[in-house]
Order: C-alpha cells, then sequence, then structure tokens
C-alpha cells in the first residue's frame, strides 16, 4: 500500500514537472536563474560577507544555518531514500499500462545525491528566515509604530514566501524534485533556522569548540555512511542511476554528490572558527567606519567571485573532497580576517599620506 501511494504522489509530481514545463516555457530563463540563485554557494560567497561586515552576529549565524542546515539534509536523504524524477519517470512501473510522460532535462537537472528533501527548498527556506528574522528584530528592536512594524514585516514575509514558491517551482520545472520534497525541504529549513535564532552560544564560541563540532559531523556523517554500508545498504545508488538517465554525461557533476557538499560545509564552518580566532581578527574589530565596512564588503566579494572561478580537479575523488574543503574554509577566513585587515592597511596608509 506504502509502495502504492508513494507512486501515486510521484506520478502526480511527474506532472506537475510535465505541466510546468508545456505551460511555462518561456518562465525557463527565469527557472533556471532561480535554481543557481538559490544554491547555498551563494550564501556563503554573496550573503555572508555583506551581513558579517554589516553587522557580525547575523554574518555569524546565517553560516551555522546554512552548514547544519545542510549536515542535516544530507542525513535526511540519506535515510528517507527520495527518487528523483528525471529518473524515476524511467524506472517505475507505475506508466506499465501507458507510455511515460515526457520530461525535458538541463543543466541543472542531473543531480547524484537523493531527492528528499530538496537541498535548494531547505537551504533558502533557512537562509532568507535567518535574514527576515535578524532584519525585524533590529530594526524593530525600538519601539516602532504598529502600523509601520505591520508593514515591514507583511513586506519582508511576502518577500520571503515569493522566494520559496519561486524554488520550489524551479526544482519541480526543471525536474531535480518532486513537489512534496520541495514541501519538506522549506519546513525543514525554517525549523533549523528557528533553532538558531534561539541559541546564544555560536558567538562567542571557542575554536576548540568549532574544531569539536567539525569533527563531530564529518565524524558522525562518514561513520553513518559506513554502518550503512556495512548493512548492505549503498547510499551511492543515485550516482549510477544519474549516469545512466542524465540526457548529457557533461551534466553530472561531482560537486553535487553527497561527499562534495558535506566537505564544503565542513570546511566553510572550521574557516569560520579559523578566522574568528586569528589575530587579523582581532586587530581589525577596532575599525568600525563605514567607509572601512563598505570597503571591506567591496574587496569580499570581488575576490570571493574571482577566487569561485578556481576549480578543484574532479579526476581523483580524494583529492577533489580535499581541495574542496580547503577551498571552502578560505571563503569565511578571508572574509573575516584576511580582507578587512588588507583593507585597513590600505586606509591607514592614505590617512599617513594625507597629513
Amino acid at each position: 500500500i506504502m509502495d502504492a501511494l508513494m507512486d501515486a504522489v510521484q506520478g502526480y509530481g511527474v506532472s506537475s514537472t510535465q505541466y510546468l514545463q508545456t505551460h511555462y516555457r518561456d518562465a525557463q530563463g527565469w527557472f533556471l536563474f532561480v535554481s543557481f540563485a538559490a544554491d547555498l554557494r551563494n550564501t556563503f560567497f554573496v550573503f555572508f560577507p555583506i551581513w558579517f561586515h554589516l553587522r557580525e552576529s547575523v554574518g555569524i549565524k546565517l553560516i551555522w544555518v546554512a552548514v547544519i542546515g545542510d549536515w542535516l539534509n544530507l542525513v535526511f536523504k540519506w535515510i528517507l531514500f527520495g527518487e528523483r524524477p528525471y529518473w524515476w519517470v524511467h524506472e517505475t512501473p507505475y506508466y506499465s499500462n501507458t507510455s511515460a510522460p515526457h520530461i525535458e532535462q538541463f543543466p541543472m537537472t542531473c543531480e547524484t545525491g537523493p531527492g528528499s528533501p530538496s537541498g535548494h527548498a531547505m537551504g533558502a527556506a533557512g537562509v532568507y528566515y535567518a535574514m527576515v528574522t535578524s532584519v525585524l528584530s533590529i530594526v524593530l528592536s525600538d519601539k516602532s509604530s504598529t502600523t509601520k512594524s505591520w508593514y515591514l514585516r507583511g513586506t519582508l514575509w511576502t518577500l520571503f514566501w515569493t522566494v520559496q514558491v519561486c524554488v520550489c517551482l524551479s526544482r519541480v520545472f526543471i525536474a531535480a524534485h518532486f513537489p512534496h520534497q520541495v514541501i519538506a525541504g522549506v519546513i525543514t529549513g525554517m525549523i533549523v533556522a528557528e533553532a538558531f535564532n534561539r541559541v546564544q552560544w555560536i558567538y562567542s564560541a571557542s575554536l576548540r569548540r568549532y574544531f569539536n563540532v567539525t569533527l563531530f559531523l564529518l565524524s558522525f556523517a562518514v561513520g553513518f555512511y559506513v554502518l550503512l554500508k556495512a548493512l548492505g545498504v549503498d547510499l551511492l545508488w543515485t550516482l549510477e542511476k544519474a549516469q545512466r538517465w542524465c540526457v548529457n554525461s557533461e551534466w553530472v557533476h561531482m560537486d553535487t554528490t553527497p561527499f562534495a557538499s558535506l566537505l564544503r560545509n565542513m570546511g566553510t564552518l572550521f574557516g569560520l572558527g579559523l578566522g574568528l580566532h586569528s589575530p587579523l581578527y582581532t586587530e581589525n574589530k577596532k575599525s568600525s567606519s563605514a567607509p572601512f565596512r563598505t570597503g571591506c564588503i567591496v574587496a569580499s566579494l570581488l575576490l570571493l567571485h574571482l577566487f569561485d572561478a578556481i576549480k578543484p580537479p574532479t579526476h581523483t575523488a580524494a583529492l577533489f573532497y580535499l581541495l574542496s574543503f580547503c577551498k571552502s574554509a578560505v571563503v569565511p577566513l578571508a572574509t573575516v580576517s584576511l580582507i578587512p585587515y588588507c583593507v585597513s592597511g590600505l586606509t591607514s596608509t592614505q590617512a599617513k599620506k594625507r597629513r
């Protein structure tokens, strides 16, 4: 009965994808852009540098929400064994009496991990929820008039839900997810972000704590993988399906594999810990002028954009994972300590010249 119910839900999902692809073909560019914009990479390379230099605590919270959310997403995916529409439609007996519907694929369709819950939906929900609640707590901390506060809340939450709906439709449109997977992603993402709204220790965590948390999360995920493998469960079952059913083998990217995202996230968290406890960072805390902050934001965005263009080689898996970890660690480390240190040095040199 459970299988029949699941097939019916997924059959409805494929019909939804087909409906969107048929009736909203003109919006294809928009849906592809939304899938690209909702990637967690943009949280690390865009939102984090901006927020960290505007209000440090929000930047720190965004990294924790993104990293822990994505780690939970990986664990859920390994437990739930979610199919993805682009391969399920070819393998299911659900269409045995009729011909299977044709659904198109795109460069972003061929994700290699299990499908439930949606990582894009979960990440976008968590990060945007954290940003909206942070803005509201900053702006409405003083006793603002009720009309103004209601107007702001209404605007921000409307924006939040507009983004979530676009992300969900986008993931269904490109046949990477079924509707129930994106809805599950949005709900879990919001729960993670709300949990971090109530946690205070992350703002004063020691370097040892960052190291311990990173080590625990990495060990737990690898241990869980090894345990299930020993029990005869192949957690990389989806990789073979992606390679078999993706219409273009070049669309199957190594950086969408479960371990790639795990090491990226662990690198990011560890890099944040290193940055916050670096001697350069304590030196920078003295400067807090608006021009200095603006300089840091602009320099961070430019340098990280250039840095993002460096892609680790994928011919050796172990080397790729190691370099992914190191590359991810450099992003928060540079944002938090190296770039502000250089900007601070430049501004003080110019100030001396003026004297």
